[in-house]
């Protein structure tokens, strides 16, 4: 069976202060479309709605436009640009560099299912 969704009419949407995320659940796989203002930050942001200090969701992530910051809870850091891949740990916290709307791509599921939702 195949199964085709459209972003045009996304599943579910979640708003949060300087953002939002959009995603389609599948057979198997849980995409997201995240975008963040600039000014947005993880820890100012989300966290009140997650309920935690860091980020716990993992990422597998690919930057569609704009720059993001990420700091792991251990002290790395790395900034993700357009047309980067990544994967991210739980554990971190991540703002918009500059004043580009930051545009992600995410394919781990856990940002579907979980992110910037309140337990």
């Amino acid at each position: 069976m195949i199964e085709v969704k459209t972003l045009d009419k996304p599943d579910e949407r979640r708003d949060f202060p300087r953002g939002h995320l959009e995603a389609v659940h599948l057979s198997g796989l849980d995409f997201a479309v995240a975008t963040f203002e600039p000014g947005w930050r993880w820890s100012e942001s989300v966290a009140p709605i997650a309920g935690t200090d860091s980020c716990q969701i993992h990422h597998n992530g690919y930057v569609v436009q704009g720059r993001m910051r990420i700091r792991m809870d251990d002290g790395g850091e790395a900034e993700v640009g357009p047309h980067d891949t990544f994967v991210c740990p739980p554990g971190h916290d991540a703002w918009v560099v500059g004043d580009e709307q930051v545009v992600v791509y995410d394919f781990a599921g856990g940002m579907a299912k979980d992110y910037a939702k309140a337990d």
